[in-house]
């Protein structure tokens, strides 16, 4: 690894206007200074846009990239992505906020890791409400603020098709080579991260920095607040994209016991798909069940979609 990589911050706005300088704060905030700061507020219909332009009249260097309509996360993402220029990439959200050192231990993490193909490292994250009331932590910790539980780290692909393993996505940096194997986050999705982990582990090893990186809030408009909601067009968007992320990886997946992990994954979608009153998703993923299972009767490592 280079002295001093260049780490691209990617921050992404969206009706957070009450939130985003602090977090732009802290990407100037942080101990580690070879940073670049890509801004892409997405069409914001508050005072989003108003907030950034004050806060960029200190910081003229910035880039600040306004959408004329409503993309969405993914492509908004990735529409930054090919302006930036870092070897090392940060997806950060518009309400959340980096503490000071986040990139210093994240690069010192791929500096020292024990793993000789790390795609990403992360860490953990301090849940707060709107008001910044403190709420829990995304992974239990002691009195130290240490991880309760070991982390799975290395190669975490069978973990995570088994829901047995998490990823902080607002603590991870990536390597950029993650990003341009992909290309990016998958446009046709309506979320990015459980997509992303699941492709990088295939490819490359995690690894686990057992500290608070980020500032995490908890708003009730938020993606994962709309995965249980009934009868709701956005529920229904939310875990039909879920189900694409099962599809695709069933694709990548070389062995029976790998597909037999994602059938833990399909039962359960398919209570989320009852509790959320979507007949259709749960009859694809009862045709997805009987599939793998013919596969697994049949002794096959792959399953023809």
């Amino acid at each position: 690894m280079n002295d001093k990589p260049l780490v691209s911050i990617i921050c992404l706005c969206y009706n957070h206007g009450q939130y985003v300088q602090e977090a732009l704060q802290s990407v100037k905030n942080q101990s580690y200074t070879n940073i670049e700061l890509i801004i892409v507020d997405d069409c914001s219909t508050d005072d989003s846009v108003e907030a950034i332009a004050d806060w960029l009249k200190k910081n003229p260097e910035i880039v600040f990239i306004k959408n004329e309509h409503n993309l969405g996360n993914t492509q908004s993402f990735n529409k930054a992505f090919a302006k930036s220029n870092g070897s090392y990439i940060i997806d950060l959200a518009a309400d959340d906020a980096l503490v000071d050192n986040c990139v210093e231990l994240q690069l010192e993490a791929f500096a020292k890791s024990q793993f000789s193909n790390v795609g990403i490292v992360y860490g953990n994250a301090e849940l707060v409400f709107e008001d910044d009331t403190h709420f829990c932590y995304f992974f239990e910790v002691d009195e130290n603020k240490r991880r309760i539980k070991p982390q799975a780290v290395g190669d975490i692909y069978l973990s995570l098709l088994r829901l047995e393993n998490n990823v902080c996505s607002v603590s991870a940096m990536a390597r950029r080579e993650v990003y341009d194997r992909f290309q990016g986050f998958n446009e046709n999705l309506q979320f990015e991260d459980y997509d992303f982990w699941i492709k990088t582990a295939r490819f490359y090893q995690f690894d686990f920095i057992d500290s608070i990186l980020v500032k995490k809030r908890e708003l009730r408009n938020s993606l994962s607040s709309r995965r249980f909601k009934r009868l709701n067009k956005k529920t229904r968007l939310y875990n039909r994209s879920t189900y694409q992320v099962v599809r695709n990886a069933l694709q990548l997946n070389t062995s029976k016991e790998e597909n037999q992990a994602v059938l833990k994954m399909i039962h359960f979608e398919m209570q989320i798909a009852l509790r959320t009153i979507d007949p259709f998703l749960l009859l694809k993923y009862l045709k997805l069940h009987l599939t793998i299972n013919f596969s697994l009767l049949f002794n096959k490592d792959f399953v023809r979609l």
